[in-house]
């Protein structure tokens, strides 16, 4: 039993780790919140985007990936030019301190609002 105890421990600390980090995806619906701007509907697509990630990890897409050796260099390849990407936005924002001001959002429309949404990174 204390190993159950432990890794539910282990998992109810990495869930809330990843849920107390405000990343851009909490970011957008806590400014969405406090425009109350289409608030239950991007919290929905949060929920549901998130779910259903996690059902695929859940399901054994990792195995899946793990068993081709042309997906792991595809996946690899790709989280890491995604993570360049966002290095190198991040740094060129650093690099001209006028444009760390936060700007208003201009998510006017439910489509508008959806569309930010699904494209933010979670």
């Amino acid at each position: 039993m204390p190993g159950v105890l432990a890794a539910g421990a282990d998992g109810f600390l990495l869930g809330a780790s990843l849920i107390i980090a405000i990343g851009a995806q909490n970011a957008f619906v806590l400014r969405q919140g406090l425009k109350r701007k289409f608030v239950f509907t991007i919290a929905l697509i949060c929920a549901l985007s998130d779910a259903l990630l996690i059902a695929a990890g859940v399901a054994g897409l990792g195995a899946l990936v793990r068993r081709s050796e042309a997906l792991i260099v595809i996946v690899t390849a790709g989280g890491a030019v995604l993570l360049f990407a966002y290095g190198l936005r991040a740094f060129l924002r650093a690099a001209r301190p006028g444009s760390l001001q936060a700007a208003e959002a201009r998510t006017t429309s439910l489509g508008q609002a959806v569309a930010a949404c699904l494209a933010s990174p979670s």
